[in-house]
Order: C-alpha cells, then sequence, then structure tokens
C-alpha cells in the first residue's frame, strides 16, 4: 500500500545507511555546538512505492514496475541550518546492480512523470530546461546518484552549501541512470522511474 511512514523499516536498514546516519548525526551535533543561534529543519520519511491511480495520494509513485517495484522502500533525511543542507537516501527492493540518478526537483509527484517540475537549482538557470553545468551540478543542485546491490538496496548522501526557498522543493525523483556532467547534457538521468513527495522545504 502506498503512504509514508515517520519509522524507518527493517529492509531499508543497509550498510550504507549507516554510514550516512553517522555522517547527519556528525553534522548535527557539530551544528548544535555552534553559538550563533540558527535555525535547524529536520526531516525523517519513509514510503513504499505504488503505481499511480486515481484514489491513492501520490506519496511514492513509480512509472516504472520493472526498475521500481510496487512496494521498494524509499527513506530521506534531512537535516539543515541557514547555510548548510544534508539530504540522507535509503532504497530497498529495486532492480539489483544497477546505478540511478536521483534528484531534488521542485513539485510534488502525480499521475505523470512530469509533474515533479524541473530539479531545484540554489542558482537558477534563466534557460529551461537546464541542461548547463555551469547551473546543472551537484553544488547547485541536489543529486543522489546510487548503486543497488544484489538485494537492490542502495544509499545516497549529499552536501550543498545552501538551503531549500519556502515550498520549492518538493519531491525526490529517482532516474533511469546515472546523472550525466557534460556541456549541453548537465543533469540529464533519463526517464523518471519513480518519484516521492516529502516536505524538504515547507512554505512560511
Amino acid at each position: 500500500m502506498q503512504g509514508t511512514q515517520t519509522r524507518t523499516s527493517k529492509a531499508l536498514r543497509v550498510t550504507g545507511v549507516v554510514g550516512i546516519a553517522a555522517t547527519l548525526a556528525m553534522v548535527s551535533s557539530t551544528a548544535s555546538a555552534d553559538s550563533d543561534g540558527g535555525v535547524f529543519h529536520q526531516v525523517h520519511v519513509a514510503g513504499q512505492f505504488a503505481p499511480p491511480t486515481a484514489s491513492t495520494p501520490w506519496n511514492a509513485v513509480t512509472y516504472d514496475m520493472n526498475s521500481v517495484p510496487a512496494g521498494s522502500g524509499i527513506t530521506v533525511s534531512k537535516y539543515a541550518d541557514n547555510t548548510l543542507t544534508v539530504l540522507a537516501l535509503a532504497v530497498s527492493g529495486l532492480r539489483a546492480g544497477h546505478t540511478y540518478g536521483a534528484h531534488v526537483h521542485t513539485k510534488p509527484c502525480g499521475n505523470r512523470p512530469a509533474d515533479a517540475g524541473p530539479h531545484y537549482q540554489d542558482r537558477k538557470d534563466p534557460h529551461q530546461p537546464s541542461v548547463d553545468p555551469t547551473y546543472a551540478n551537484a553544488k547547485n543542485e541536489v543529486w543522489l546518484d546510487f548503486t543497488t546491490n544484489a538485494k537492490g538496496d542502495g544509499a545516497a548522501v549529499s552536501l550543498n552549501h545552501f538551503k531549500f526557498r519556502p515550498g520549492e522543493a518538493r519531491s525526490v525523483v529517482i532516474h533511469e541512470h546515472k546523472t550525466e556532467t557534460g556541456p549541453h547534457t548537465a543533469g540529464i538521468a533519463g526517464a523518471r522511474m519513480a518519484c516521492f513527495t516529502l516536505p524538504l522545504s515547507p512554505a512560511n
């Protein structure tokens, strides 16, 4: 059944998540020791993918059952302060031994893959769709590419020196292949295989 939950399922406790959790804890403790009085925002959301239907919320949607089967899982954790954003992604039950692209997008998931909108960019490319590596890169966007193991589990972590604008980071999209970085192809990662809606940047 499609939906989100606040507790990570046992299937998602893969080896890579241990390192990611340690990274998040280290960043959190370091920032907590800072005395600048900054505002911190944390998110931890988990869900199971299901095909889009008119009768269920589009929280965790798969558009390609071969690459992201129904019932496969996803967890996203976020830690952010006024200058730094760390995201951790973990998946389970996907196609084994495959490299996927994954990015933060600007809109919630929907019935169609395109509904999630473009990649979130800290500095917006005036020319859309953005394929200019000046804007479409892992420092200006949030990239979470990962490779699954023999069980179809995978994990990734990103660290960006910016905070999301309110209401403009609404989902994580899993793509067909590793993200490209060259001129005129930067940011391209193939078809959108699945989408996960979550409150990365709540509106004020």
